[in-house]
């Protein structure tokens, strides 16, 4: 027994010590002590993605997501009264009756529906990548699924949505990835617990039919680039660890370098993208829903994106948007912000019933899309640089050339720009991205700290400024501490 006993530990202790080794030699940040659970579902990767599938996500800068599907013919109103949740969740409303919702298919019409138009849009934005909504939670698919007849081949329209889509996408050259609805309102053998042997039993036809569907629809769109996952919290699905661990590989072996956020799988104890170990599951962060990390810290060092809507909680089509609706010059902000922190960011559209985008998102896409036309340089193939915030705005470094960007959204009331550097940085030349005439002469006022002059320039939009630069041994171009 004792024998059995010091075996145990020295696993455990061999585990412990080769996850820190791990760590160390992929400088992965180590915010807080790692436990050493060993964990048959945990994270099967310390660190970040390094092949050129996620190389290619990472670069992204800008995607487009689409919600749409049968709860935009209601549009978040019903008998004369206005749902005030997000649109694609009315059937869970109580003055929504649940059997008149689930006919709605029987009017699924959208005679406007033109995917070469929405990717076009998305082109002229600047997106570089976008999802697509193939199941929400009432189980609807837009797509022909051989394993239920609640899809888009039994509406009106009578013919596939993403099919078309995606090779529309794919000839603007925007990646497509699929969203997926794991929780399922249509499903008879769907739960969100599994509390008696009857559930479990149900939950397994559910299961199967959940397998069935992710690789059905990556054997229809072998184009497909990744999967995001949504409906993971239920009890019932944190109890799938093995199930849920098991099928990510079949998707995997499927489309090689497919790209899984950390939203899909549980871990051996139920925790949903981040293991009990700490260590992110999937190949980046799910996390950031309508909000945004405030420090490059807050990510920890991960791969992430922001998924963000223009009204306050709105994603399908809703007739009826209430409180702040972001502008152009806000979502370009965040765009900028998700950058500077290694992130990716993400708009949200809700096409009506009958496929068209509503105006407001329309004039919104035209005005992202005409500041990225001349800044783009400043997003695509761009990431953070430890170089200390100032409030004007933010730094983004090109990956390519390690230029470095500043995106300047507030001009001080002296038109003084401060510039604080990483130590042993010597900067060579600064100038307007979009007039290389005009040079900007830094003034040295401290080690690593200098300002610029804007002068009378105004700022009709968030402007960026160029900063070449190369590592110098860390001596001043004449700034010397005054001598007391």
């Amino acid at each position: 027994m004792m024998r059995k006993i010091l075996s145990g530990i020295l696993v455990v202790s061999a585990l412990f010590l080769g996850r820190i080794a791990s760590s160390t030699a992929q400088d992965i940040p180590n915010n807080t002590p790692r436990t050493s659970l060993a964990l048959a579902h945990g994270a099967h990767r310390l660190g970040k993605r390094t092949d050129p599938m996620m190389e290619r996500w990472r670069n992204y800068g800008l995607g487009q997501f689409i919600h749409w599907g049968v709860y935009a013919i209601p549009g978040g109103q019903w008998n004369g009264a206005s749902y005030g949740g997000a649109a694609e969740w009315i059937r869970s409303w109580k003055g929504m009756p649940k059997e008149a919702y689930d006919n709605l298919y029987k009017e699924f019409d959208p005679e406007n529906y033109d995917p070469s138009a929405l990717a076009k849009q998305a082109k002229e934005m600047g997106a570089k990548y976008m999802i697509i909504t193939t199941k929400h939670h009432d189980g609807f698919c837009l797509w022909p699924s051989e394993y239920t007849d609640y899809d888009v081949t039994n509406t009106p329209y009578g013919k596939d949505i993403i099919g078309p889509l995606v090779e529309a996408y794919d000839a603007e050259g925007i990646d497509v990835y699929l969203y997926f609805s794991v929780m399922d309102w249509n499903h008879p053998g769907y739960r969100s617990v599994l509390a008696t042997e009857e559930d479990r039993s149900a939950y397994e036809s559910f299961k199967e039919f959940t397998r069935n569907q992710l690789l059905e629809l990556l054997e229809r769109y072998p184009t497909t680039k990744g999967l995001w996952f949504d409906g993971t919290w239920d009890e019932a699905w944190k109890e799938q660890a093995e199930f849920a661990d098991n099928l990510a590989t079949e998707m995997r072996k499927k489309i090689p370098g497919l790209i899984i956020g950390s939203r899909f799988r549980p871990d051996d104890y139920g925790n949903r993208h981040f293991d009990s170990n700490g260590d992110l599951m999937g190949d980046y962060e799910q996390g950031w829903e309508r909000k945004l990390p405030e420090t490059y810290e807050d990510t920890n060092g991960n791969d992430w994106d922001c998924v963000m809507t223009i009204p306050e909680n709105q994603w399908g089509y809703h007739s009826d948007w209430r409180g702040h609706v972001k502008t152009s010059y806000e979502l370009i902000e965040m765009l900028v912000k998700s950058v500077s922190l290694d992130g990716n960011f993400v708009l949200n559209f809700g096409p009506d019933a009958k496929g068209d985008i509503r105006m407001e998102e329309k004039k919104l896409a035209t005005e992202i899309g005409q500041w990225m036309s001349k800044n783009k340089s400043a997003i695509y193939n761009c990431g953070h640089i430890d170089w200390e915030k100032q409030d004007w705005g933010y730094y983004t470094q090109n990956r390519v050339t390690g230029e470095v960007n500043m995106v300047v959204f507030n001009k001080p009331i002296n038109s003084v720009l401060r510039i604080k550097t990483s130590s042993k940085i010597s900067l060579q030349k600064i100038y307007d991205l979009n007039d290389a005439t005009k040079i900007y002469d830094p003034e040295e006022i401290s080690q690593d700290e200098y300002i610029i002059q804007l002068g009378d320039e105004e700022l009709a939009e968030p402007k960026v400024i160029v900063i070449k630069y190369d590592h110098s041994k860390g001596e001043t171009k004449g700034y010397e501490k005054a001598k007391t």
